[in-house]
Protein backbone atom coordinates (compact mmCIF):
# COMPACT_ATOMS: atom_id res chain seq x y z
CA UNK A 1 0.00 0.00 0.00
CA UNK A 2 2.94 2.66 0.89
CA UNK A 3 4.29 1.85 -2.67
CA UNK A 4 1.14 2.96 -4.19
CA UNK A 5 1.63 6.71 -3.98
CA UNK A 6 5.07 6.60 -5.75
CA UNK A 7 3.89 4.17 -8.51
CA UNK A 8 1.22 6.51 -9.35
CA UNK A 9 3.65 9.79 -8.82
CA UNK A 10 6.10 7.95 -11.14
CA UNK A 11 3.48 6.94 -13.87
CA UNK A 12 1.89 10.55 -13.85
CA UNK A 13 5.47 12.02 -14.00
CA UNK A 14 6.25 9.74 -17.55
CA UNK A 15 2.88 10.56 -18.70
CA UNK A 16 3.76 14.22 -18.24
CA UNK A 17 7.08 13.87 -19.90
CA UNK A 18 5.40 11.88 -22.82
CA UNK A 19 2.67 14.87 -23.65
CA UNK A 20 5.51 17.17 -23.13
CA UNK A 21 7.77 15.57 -25.68
CA UNK A 22 4.94 14.54 -28.34
CA UNK A 23 3.93 18.99 -27.94
CA UNK A 24 7.71 19.83 -28.76
CA UNK A 25 7.30 17.31 -31.74
CA UNK A 26 4.48 19.01 -33.36
CA UNK A 27 5.81 22.72 -32.73
CA UNK A 28 8.64 21.79 -33.50
CA UNK A 29 7.22 20.40 -37.05
CA UNK A 30 4.23 22.78 -37.92
CA UNK A 31 7.07 25.73 -37.04
CA UNK A 32 9.41 23.99 -39.76
CA UNK A 33 7.23 24.25 -42.56
CA UNK A 34 5.52 27.34 -41.66
CA UNK A 35 9.06 28.88 -41.95
CA UNK A 36 10.09 27.67 -45.28
CA UNK A 37 6.73 27.86 -46.80
CA UNK A 38 6.46 31.86 -45.63
CA UNK A 39 10.00 32.24 -46.87
CA UNK A 40 9.39 30.52 -50.36
CA UNK A 41 6.00 32.14 -50.72
CA UNK A 42 8.03 35.49 -49.68
CA UNK A 43 10.55 34.39 -52.81
CA UNK A 44 7.91 34.38 -54.99
CA UNK A 45 5.97 37.35 -53.78
CA UNK A 46 3.03 36.51 -52.33
CA UNK A 47 3.35 39.69 -49.71
CA UNK A 48 1.72 41.21 -51.97
CA UNK A 49 -1.29 38.93 -52.64
CA UNK A 50 -5.04 41.35 -52.28
CA UNK A 51 -6.40 41.52 -48.66
CA UNK A 52 -3.61 40.74 -46.56
CA UNK A 53 -3.95 37.14 -47.59
CA UNK A 54 -0.80 35.92 -47.11
CA UNK A 55 -1.02 33.85 -43.60
CA UNK A 56 -4.03 31.80 -45.29
CA UNK A 57 -1.93 31.18 -48.60
CA UNK A 58 1.04 30.14 -46.24
CA UNK A 59 -1.38 27.65 -44.30
CA UNK A 60 -2.61 26.26 -47.14
CA UNK A 61 0.95 25.36 -48.09
CA UNK A 62 1.50 23.94 -45.26
CA UNK A 63 -2.05 22.21 -45.12
CA UNK A 64 -0.49 20.56 -48.68
CA UNK A 65 2.62 19.95 -47.22
CA UNK A 66 1.03 17.58 -44.34
CA UNK A 67 -0.97 15.44 -46.95
CA UNK A 68 -4.01 17.51 -46.97
CA UNK A 69 -6.36 18.97 -49.33
CA UNK A 70 -7.26 22.74 -50.95
CA UNK A 71 -9.95 23.02 -52.91
CA UNK A 72 -10.23 26.21 -55.78
CA UNK A 73 -13.70 27.32 -56.64
CA UNK A 74 -15.24 30.45 -57.75
CA UNK A 75 -18.05 32.06 -59.65
CA UNK A 76 -20.02 35.15 -59.95
CA UNK A 77 -24.04 33.75 -59.79
CA UNK A 78 -25.21 33.04 -62.86
CA UNK A 79 -22.80 35.43 -64.80
CA UNK A 80 -19.77 33.93 -64.33
CA UNK A 81 -18.46 29.98 -63.79
CA UNK A 82 -14.71 28.85 -62.99
CA UNK A 83 -13.31 25.12 -63.43
CA UNK A 84 -9.85 24.75 -61.29
CA UNK A 85 -7.87 22.02 -60.10
CA UNK A 86 -4.81 21.37 -57.80
CA UNK A 87 -2.92 18.35 -56.84
CA UNK A 88 0.64 18.75 -55.55
CA UNK A 89 2.54 18.80 -52.75
CA UNK A 90 4.85 21.20 -51.82
CA UNK A 91 7.53 18.83 -50.90
CA UNK A 92 10.54 20.96 -49.67
CA UNK A 93 8.05 21.79 -47.09
CA UNK A 94 7.21 18.61 -46.28
CA UNK A 95 10.88 17.03 -46.39
CA UNK A 96 11.72 19.64 -43.46
CA UNK A 97 8.92 19.27 -41.41
CA UNK A 98 9.40 15.05 -41.93
CA UNK A 99 12.67 15.71 -40.73
CA UNK A 100 12.14 18.24 -37.93
CA UNK A 101 9.39 16.20 -36.40
CA UNK A 102 10.91 12.40 -36.73
CA UNK A 103 14.40 14.25 -35.09
CA UNK A 104 12.07 15.59 -32.16
CA UNK A 105 9.86 11.90 -31.86
CA UNK A 106 13.18 9.68 -31.74
CA UNK A 107 14.80 12.16 -29.60
CA UNK A 108 12.95 10.79 -26.02
CA UNK A 109 13.86 7.22 -27.58
CA UNK A 110 17.72 7.05 -28.55
CA UNK A 111 19.02 5.90 -25.36
CA UNK A 112 16.50 2.58 -25.53
CA UNK A 113 17.33 -0.71 -27.00
CA UNK A 114 13.49 -1.63 -26.80
CA UNK A 115 10.21 -0.53 -27.05
CA UNK A 116 6.96 -2.28 -26.35
CA UNK A 117 4.37 -1.95 -29.02
CA UNK A 118 1.91 -0.55 -26.43
CA UNK A 119 4.67 1.85 -25.36
CA UNK A 120 4.76 3.03 -29.05
CA UNK A 121 1.40 3.21 -29.83
CA UNK A 122 0.79 4.92 -27.01
CA UNK A 123 3.60 7.84 -27.56
CA UNK A 124 1.91 7.89 -31.17
CA UNK A 125 -1.71 7.32 -31.12
CA UNK A 126 -2.65 9.16 -27.64
CA UNK A 127 0.03 12.06 -27.73
CA UNK A 128 1.54 12.82 -31.49
CA UNK A 129 -1.22 12.09 -32.61
CA UNK A 130 -3.69 13.88 -31.15
CA UNK A 131 -1.85 17.25 -30.33
CA UNK A 132 -0.63 16.67 -34.57
CA UNK A 133 -4.14 16.90 -35.40
CA UNK A 134 -5.74 19.39 -33.38
CA UNK A 135 -2.50 21.47 -35.00
CA UNK A 136 -3.56 20.91 -38.45
CA UNK A 137 -7.49 21.37 -37.84
CA UNK A 138 -5.94 24.82 -36.33
CA UNK A 139 -4.35 25.37 -39.76
CA UNK A 140 -7.58 23.88 -41.98
CA UNK A 141 -9.52 26.64 -40.46
CA UNK A 142 -7.19 29.24 -41.63
CA UNK A 143 -6.22 28.09 -44.85
CA UNK A 144 -9.37 29.81 -46.39
CA UNK A 145 -9.46 32.87 -49.01
CA UNK A 146 -11.59 34.33 -51.83
CA UNK A 147 -9.89 36.78 -54.18
CA UNK A 148 -11.79 39.12 -57.07
CA UNK A 149 -10.49 37.94 -60.53
CA UNK A 150 -9.23 41.22 -62.50
CA UNK A 151 -10.54 41.84 -65.65
CA UNK A 152 -8.35 44.54 -66.81
CA UNK A 153 -9.97 48.50 -66.50
CA UNK A 154 -10.66 48.95 -70.35
CA UNK A 155 -12.13 45.05 -70.45
CA UNK A 156 -15.75 45.07 -71.80
CA UNK A 157 -15.73 42.07 -69.49
CA UNK A 158 -15.07 44.11 -65.98
CA UNK A 159 -17.56 46.81 -67.80
CA UNK A 160 -20.22 43.86 -67.16
CA UNK A 161 -19.27 42.75 -64.31
CA UNK A 162 -19.43 46.10 -62.50
CA UNK A 163 -22.76 46.69 -64.25
CA UNK A 164 -23.99 43.35 -62.85
CA UNK A 165 -22.03 43.50 -59.83
CA UNK A 166 -20.92 40.02 -60.51
CA UNK A 167 -17.10 40.65 -60.50
CA UNK A 168 -16.18 37.02 -60.34
CA UNK A 169 -13.98 35.51 -57.60
CA UNK A 170 -11.82 32.37 -57.20
CA UNK A 171 -10.96 31.55 -53.71
CA UNK A 172 -9.61 28.24 -51.95
CA UNK A 173 -10.19 26.30 -48.81
CA UNK A 174 -8.85 23.28 -47.23
CA UNK A 175 -11.19 20.42 -46.82
CA UNK A 176 -11.27 19.68 -43.21
CA UNK A 177 -11.83 15.68 -43.15
CA UNK A 178 -9.84 14.52 -46.09
CA UNK A 179 -7.14 16.76 -44.66
CA UNK A 180 -7.41 15.44 -41.09
CA UNK A 181 -7.21 12.05 -42.24
CA UNK A 182 -4.53 12.07 -45.30
CA UNK A 183 -2.24 14.39 -42.45
CA UNK A 184 -2.59 11.63 -39.75
CA UNK A 185 -1.41 8.93 -42.52
CA UNK A 186 1.63 11.15 -43.36
CA UNK A 187 2.56 11.76 -39.69
CA UNK A 188 2.02 7.69 -39.29
CA UNK A 189 4.51 7.44 -42.49
CA UNK A 190 7.00 9.77 -40.97
CA UNK A 191 7.45 8.29 -37.67
CA UNK A 192 6.99 4.75 -38.98
CA UNK A 193 10.20 5.51 -41.46
CA UNK A 194 11.79 7.62 -38.90
CA UNK A 195 11.84 4.11 -36.62
CA UNK A 196 12.70 1.84 -39.56
CA UNK A 197 15.62 4.48 -40.39
CA UNK A 198 17.43 5.32 -36.79
CA UNK A 199 19.58 2.85 -35.55
CA UNK A 200 19.50 4.03 -32.41
CA UNK A 201 15.79 3.87 -32.46
CA UNK A 202 14.33 0.90 -30.42
CA UNK A 203 11.71 -1.52 -32.23
CA UNK A 204 9.46 -3.82 -30.37
CA UNK A 205 10.39 -7.19 -29.71
CA UNK A 206 7.94 -8.75 -32.26
CA UNK A 207 10.57 -6.40 -34.64
CA UNK A 208 13.46 -6.67 -33.37
CA UNK A 209 14.69 -10.22 -36.01
CA UNK A 210 13.43 -8.04 -39.17
CA UNK A 211 15.56 -4.77 -38.34
CA UNK A 212 18.60 -6.68 -40.15
CA UNK A 213 17.00 -7.44 -43.60
CA UNK A 214 14.86 -3.52 -43.11
CA UNK A 215 17.19 -0.77 -41.81
CA UNK A 216 20.06 -1.26 -44.14
CA UNK A 217 17.50 -0.83 -47.34
CA UNK A 218 15.32 2.17 -45.78
CA UNK A 219 18.12 4.01 -44.65
CA UNK A 220 20.18 4.06 -47.99
CA UNK A 221 16.79 4.98 -49.35
CA UNK A 222 16.56 7.77 -47.66
CA UNK A 223 20.21 8.55 -48.33
CA UNK A 224 19.65 8.07 -52.15
CA UNK A 225 16.28 10.93 -51.66
CA UNK A 226 18.70 13.30 -49.58
CA UNK A 227 21.72 12.92 -51.74
CA UNK A 228 19.27 13.76 -54.88
CA UNK A 229 18.26 17.11 -52.68
CA UNK A 230 21.52 18.13 -52.44
CA UNK A 231 22.47 17.95 -55.97
CA UNK A 232 18.91 19.97 -56.63
CA UNK A 233 19.86 22.92 -54.08
CA UNK A 234 23.61 23.23 -55.62
CA UNK A 235 21.96 23.21 -58.88
CA UNK A 236 19.66 25.99 -57.41
CA UNK A 237 21.98 28.09 -56.29
CA UNK A 238 24.22 28.08 -59.28
CA UNK A 239 20.62 29.05 -61.37
CA UNK A 240 20.19 31.65 -59.14
CA UNK A 241 23.65 33.17 -58.91
CA UNK A 242 24.52 33.01 -62.84
CA UNK A 243 21.09 33.27 -64.95
CA UNK A 244 19.19 36.21 -62.66
CA UNK A 245 15.89 35.72 -61.08
CA UNK A 246 17.14 34.71 -57.73
CA UNK A 247 13.65 35.11 -56.42
CA UNK A 248 11.67 32.77 -58.29
CA UNK A 249 14.74 30.08 -58.00
CA UNK A 250 14.70 30.33 -54.22
CA UNK A 251 10.70 30.28 -54.30
CA UNK A 252 11.22 27.14 -56.41
CA UNK A 253 13.86 25.78 -54.42
CA UNK A 254 11.99 26.00 -51.14
CA UNK A 255 8.93 25.04 -51.78
CA UNK A 256 9.58 22.61 -54.43
CA UNK A 257 13.00 21.07 -54.91
CA UNK A 258 12.23 17.31 -54.04
CA UNK A 259 9.49 17.80 -57.12
CA UNK A 260 11.99 18.02 -59.42
CA UNK A 261 14.75 16.66 -58.24
CA UNK A 262 13.00 13.05 -57.21
CA UNK A 263 11.67 12.79 -60.55
CA UNK A 264 14.66 13.45 -61.70
CA UNK A 265 15.79 9.99 -59.92
CA UNK A 266 12.90 8.09 -62.14
CA UNK A 267 14.21 10.00 -65.53
CA UNK A 268 17.95 9.22 -64.96
CA UNK A 269 16.75 5.12 -64.05
CA UNK A 270 15.07 5.33 -67.61
CA UNK A 271 11.01 5.80 -66.60
CA UNK A 272 8.95 8.42 -68.51
CA UNK A 273 6.44 10.59 -67.41
CA UNK A 274 3.38 12.10 -68.73
CA UNK A 275 2.83 16.08 -69.33
CA UNK A 276 1.12 19.12 -70.60
CA UNK A 277 1.73 22.94 -70.04
CA UNK A 278 -0.64 25.04 -71.17
CA UNK A 279 -1.96 28.60 -71.01
CA UNK A 280 -0.48 31.75 -69.35
CA UNK A 281 1.40 29.63 -66.37
CA UNK A 282 3.90 27.13 -66.54
CA UNK A 283 6.57 25.36 -64.58
CA UNK A 284 9.00 28.03 -63.58
CA UNK A 285 12.14 26.10 -63.65
CA UNK A 286 14.15 24.25 -65.14
CA UNK A 287 12.79 26.08 -68.28
CA UNK A 288 13.78 22.53 -70.44
CA UNK A 289 10.47 20.77 -68.73
CA UNK A 290 8.58 23.92 -70.21
CA UNK A 291 9.84 23.43 -73.72
CA UNK A 292 9.26 19.55 -73.54
CA UNK A 293 6.07 19.40 -72.14
CA UNK A 294 4.30 23.28 -73.68
CA UNK A 295 1.53 22.26 -76.05
CA UNK A 296 -2.21 21.42 -76.97
CA UNK A 297 -1.81 17.47 -76.74
CA UNK A 298 0.36 15.73 -74.17
CA UNK A 299 4.31 15.13 -74.20
CA UNK A 300 5.94 12.27 -73.28
CA UNK A 301 9.33 13.38 -70.82
CA UNK A 302 12.16 11.27 -70.56
CA UNK A 303 15.77 12.00 -71.16
CA UNK A 304 15.50 11.33 -74.82
CA UNK A 305 13.36 14.28 -75.24
CA UNK A 306 14.68 16.34 -72.59
CA UNK A 307 18.15 15.89 -74.49
CA UNK A 308 16.37 17.15 -77.57
CA UNK A 309 16.11 20.40 -75.93
CA UNK A 310 19.64 20.61 -73.94
CA UNK A 311 22.19 17.55 -74.35
CA UNK A 312 22.96 17.35 -71.11
CA UNK A 313 20.11 15.68 -69.64
CA UNK A 314 21.81 12.90 -70.27
CA UNK A 315 23.76 13.81 -67.37
CA UNK A 316 20.97 12.64 -65.26
CA UNK A 317 21.60 8.90 -66.49
CA UNK A 318 25.34 9.65 -65.03
CA UNK A 319 24.66 10.73 -61.92
CA UNK A 320 21.57 7.66 -61.03
CA UNK A 321 24.72 5.16 -62.35
CA UNK A 322 26.51 6.57 -59.43
CA UNK A 323 24.40 7.27 -56.59
CA UNK A 324 22.21 4.42 -57.15
CA UNK A 325 25.21 1.37 -56.73
CA UNK A 326 26.67 4.14 -54.14
CA UNK A 327 23.48 3.56 -52.00
CA UNK A 328 23.45 0.31 -52.36
CA UNK A 329 27.27 0.08 -51.38
CA UNK A 330 25.81 1.89 -48.17
CA UNK A 331 23.20 -0.95 -47.73
CA UNK A 332 25.93 -3.68 -47.75
CA UNK A 333 28.08 -2.03 -45.68
CA UNK A 334 25.76 -1.75 -42.67
CA UNK A 335 24.36 -5.24 -43.15
CA UNK A 336 25.68 -8.12 -41.72
CA UNK A 337 28.65 -10.30 -42.94
CA UNK A 338 26.16 -13.32 -43.58
CA UNK A 339 23.65 -11.53 -45.51
CA UNK A 340 24.59 -13.23 -49.28
CA UNK A 341 25.08 -11.13 -52.73
CA UNK A 342 21.55 -12.21 -53.96
CA UNK A 343 19.82 -11.32 -50.50
CA UNK A 344 21.12 -7.55 -51.19
CA UNK A 345 20.44 -7.93 -55.02
CA UNK A 346 16.58 -8.53 -53.98
CA UNK A 347 16.41 -6.56 -50.57
CA UNK A 348 17.89 -3.41 -53.12
CA UNK A 349 15.56 -3.89 -56.13
CA UNK A 350 12.30 -4.15 -53.54
CA UNK A 351 13.66 -1.22 -52.04
CA UNK A 352 14.02 0.89 -55.00
CA UNK A 353 11.17 -0.10 -56.51
CA UNK A 354 9.29 1.04 -53.50
CA UNK A 355 11.30 4.43 -53.37
CA UNK A 356 10.60 4.76 -56.98
CA UNK A 357 6.39 4.22 -56.20
CA UNK A 358 6.56 6.52 -53.38
CA UNK A 359 8.05 9.21 -55.44
CA UNK A 360 5.79 8.79 -58.05
CA UNK A 361 2.73 9.02 -56.59
CA UNK A 362 4.02 12.28 -54.43
CA UNK A 363 5.57 14.43 -57.22
CA UNK A 364 2.29 13.93 -59.91
CA UNK A 365 1.05 17.53 -60.53
CA UNK A 366 -2.15 18.66 -61.93
CA UNK A 367 -3.31 22.43 -61.94
CA UNK A 368 -5.78 23.82 -64.05
CA UNK A 369 -8.20 26.99 -64.13
CA UNK A 370 -10.07 29.00 -66.17
CA UNK A 371 -12.87 31.68 -66.14
CA UNK A 372 -15.93 32.24 -68.26
CA UNK A 373 -18.27 34.85 -68.05
CA UNK A 374 -21.63 35.40 -69.71
CA UNK A 375 -20.38 32.80 -72.40
CA UNK A 376 -17.60 35.24 -73.66
CA UNK A 377 -14.14 33.47 -73.34
CA UNK A 378 -13.09 30.06 -73.42
CA UNK A 379 -11.81 28.20 -69.94
CA UNK A 380 -8.68 27.60 -71.71
CA UNK A 381 -7.91 30.70 -73.04
CA UNK A 382 -8.66 32.31 -69.96
CA UNK A 383 -6.79 29.83 -67.73
CA UNK A 384 -3.74 27.25 -68.46
CA UNK A 385 -2.76 23.82 -67.20
CA UNK A 386 0.52 22.35 -66.08
CA UNK A 387 0.10 18.88 -65.42
CA UNK A 388 2.69 15.60 -64.66
CA UNK A 389 1.89 11.91 -64.27
CA UNK A 390 4.33 8.99 -64.28
CA UNK A 391 3.91 5.83 -66.47
CA UNK A 392 3.77 4.61 -62.98
CA UNK A 393 3.98 0.34 -63.54
CA UNK A 394 6.71 1.21 -65.87
CA UNK A 395 8.99 3.06 -63.35
CA UNK A 396 8.24 1.02 -60.40
CA UNK A 397 9.53 -2.26 -62.83
CA UNK A 398 12.44 -0.25 -64.28
CA UNK A 399 13.54 0.60 -60.31
CA UNK A 400 13.44 -3.17 -59.45
CA UNK A 401 15.64 -3.90 -62.72
CA UNK A 402 17.86 -0.82 -61.47
CA UNK A 403 17.77 -2.28 -57.68
CA UNK A 404 18.25 -5.71 -58.88
CA UNK A 405 21.71 -5.62 -60.42
CA UNK A 406 23.04 -1.98 -57.83
CA UNK A 407 22.47 -4.66 -55.08
CA UNK A 408 24.70 -7.55 -56.29
CA UNK A 409 27.24 -4.94 -57.51
CA UNK A 410 27.02 -3.22 -54.42
CA UNK A 411 27.20 -6.17 -52.22
CA UNK A 412 30.64 -7.29 -53.74
CA UNK A 413 32.20 -3.71 -53.29
CA UNK A 414 30.91 -3.80 -49.74
CA UNK A 415 32.54 -7.17 -49.03
CA UNK A 416 36.14 -5.88 -47.28
CA UNK A 417 34.27 -3.50 -45.32
CA UNK A 418 31.15 -5.04 -44.32
CA UNK A 419 30.63 -5.56 -40.02
CA UNK A 420 30.90 -8.99 -38.59
CA UNK A 421 27.94 -8.13 -36.09
CA UNK A 422 24.99 -9.93 -36.24
CA UNK A 423 22.70 -6.38 -36.85
CA UNK A 424 23.99 -3.73 -39.07
CA UNK A 425 24.79 -0.04 -37.14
Amino acid sequence: MSQQPSTSRRGGAHGLRDWRDALVAVVAGFAAMLVVAAAGLWAAGATDLPDGAFPQVVAAVVVLAAGGEVAIAGDAGFVARTQAELTVMPLSVSLVGALVTASAFLRPLRHRAVAGTRELLGRLGARLAVLWLAALAGLTALARKTFRVPLGEDSPLADIGEFLDAAPRVGFRAETWPTLLYGLLWLIGVTALALIVSRRAPLPPRLVGFQEAVRPAAYAMVWLLLAYVVIGLCAGVVVAVTQGHPGRTFAVVLLGLPNLAWPALTLGLGATWDGKVEGPFGLPMPQVLDAVLRGEDRSALNVATLAQQDGRAWWLVVVAAVLVPAAAFLMAARSPARVRPWQHAVRMGVALALTVLVVCLTCRIAARIGLSLLGVGDLAELGGEVSLQPRLWAAVGIGLGWGLVAGLLGSLLAAPVRRRGEVGD
